[in-house]
């Protein structure tokens, strides 16, 4: 399996290069989005790519929008290299299976994140002053507790260089308006309500997940990537117990070796040690395995 760090085409301009996709502009309205195996953690690129990354955010990505389209229209035009412009099947083996067509969105400056658990930001947040993203929690929990409803707490979305910010609910009214906050907020949580319930019959927990929404047209619409290892925590059902960090199938086993290393989480990162790469591909694609029944 061909491993790809970069894109380079020379039919249609670069829009942008991010910490992992490359997105070129076919015309003033359709975006081409490759998803390379690029690995980033707290905001670094690491020098290692992970084979088979890009396969699994981007295909994992078409599963849950297709399957809440009815909930939220999204960004998606087309998966399939067939349907493609025929100047890009030169490179089809660089850009199946990871590459989407989509229409351009004016994206929205906060990120929507919806915690069913308390890990990561949350946890830390919670241990200083019983809060969220400034909302009070009930006393006594853990960490990994399980909370009493999923919480939408927004964060910035920040430029290339810098870090995502947890805000308040009235820092993003400030932002986006509360109209559309309110929308925001309500198909956030319905979609990681529902997309909580499939994979805990699966054996997935998904302790969090951040979604991303612009508008185009005029209408509300999903865009970026959505409940993938990159942007959720998936915990293993089986073994499942708060007051303690747990086994995850995503970026955190990542983030824990690097947390574990001296560095000050600056460029240049540390070299990632082979079996590293290999635990963290095998992660990704275990967890693709078990949410949509198929194998990469």
């Amino acid at each position: 399996m061909q491993v790809v760090t970069k894109v380079e085409i020379k039919e249609f301009p670069l829009f942008s290069r991010g910490k992992v996709r490359d997105i070129y502009e076919l015309d003033g309205n359709t975006l081409l989005i490759v998803t390379t195996d690029r690995m980033s953690a707290f905001d670094v690129i690491m020098a290692e790519p992970v084979p088979c990354k890009g396969l699994v955010l981007n295909q994992l990505t078409v599963f849950w929008m297709e399957r809440f389209k009815h909930i939220v229209q999204n960004h998606l035009l087309a998966a399939d290299m067939a349907d493609f412009p025929a100047e890009l099947l030169a490179y089809a083996d660089l850009l199946a299976g990871r590459s989407v067509l989509a229409r351009k969105a004016e994206p929205l400056p906060v990120e929507c994140i919806v915690r069913g658990y308390l890990a990561g930001s949350g946890w830390a947040e919670y241990k200083k002053g019983g809060t969220v993203c400034g909302r009070t929690l009930p006393k006594g929990l853990r960490e990994s507790s399980r909370l009493p409803e999923p919480l939408f707490t927004p964060s910035t979305k920040a430029v290339p260089g810098q870090h995502d910010e947890n805000i308040t609910g009235a820092q993003a009214i400030d932002l986006i308006g509360e109209e559309v906050f309110r929308e925001v907020r309500d198909i956030s949580l319905r979609i990681f309500t529902e997309a909580a319930g499939y994979a805990e019959n699966r054996g997935i927990i998904i302790a969090d997940a951040k979604f991303e929404f612009g508008f185009i047209d005029g209408r509300l619409t999903l865009i970026d990537e959505a409940l993938t290892p990159d942007s959720s925590r998936f915990w293993p059902k089986e073994g499942y117990a708060a007051g303690k960090s747990q086994p995850s199938f995503d970026k955190q086993y990542l983030r824990d070796w690097l947390a574990a290393q001296p560095w000050d989480k600056t460029p240049p990162p540390p070299a990632l040690p082979a079996e590293v790469v290999k635990e963290t591909a095998a992660k990704y694609r275990e967890v693709y395995a078990i949410l949509t029944g198929k194998n990469l």
